[in-house]
């Protein structure tokens, strides 16, 4: 009994990383500006969306400049730079007054 407990406590721990929650999916749509063997690139408004293309990438139709397209993408991080918090220079200046009184 103790053995299927620690089997089914395993698979538990094991099965809640694999399914930490779902990636967002995201899309952007327009025509197509330009493509190339691994970019394609979509005009949204004024501005211009460079998505890499993968050999895993499905493509349905006829991809070329002029086409309306919708494309589903991921964003990954590639690298991350944590910066240090900026320090404090020295302590915090207090005002302080002086009053002078005569008799």
């Amino acid at each position: 009994m103790k053995r299927i407990l620690a089997v089914v406590a395993i698979i538990g721990l094991f099965s809640s990383v694999a399914f930490a929650g779902p990636i967002n999916v995201y899309q952007v749509t327009g025509p197509v500006m330009e493509v190339t063997s691994d970019m394609v690139a979509v005009k949204k408004g004024k501005d211009r969306w460079e998505i890499a293309l993968s050999p895993d990438t499905k493509v349905t139709g006829d991809l070329k400049v002029g086409s309306k397209v919708t494309i589903e993408y991921h964003m990954t991080a590639t690298k991350v730079d944590v910066k240090e918090p900026a320090k404090a220079e020295g302590t915090p200046k207090t005002k302080t007054t002086t009053t002078t009184t005569t008799n």
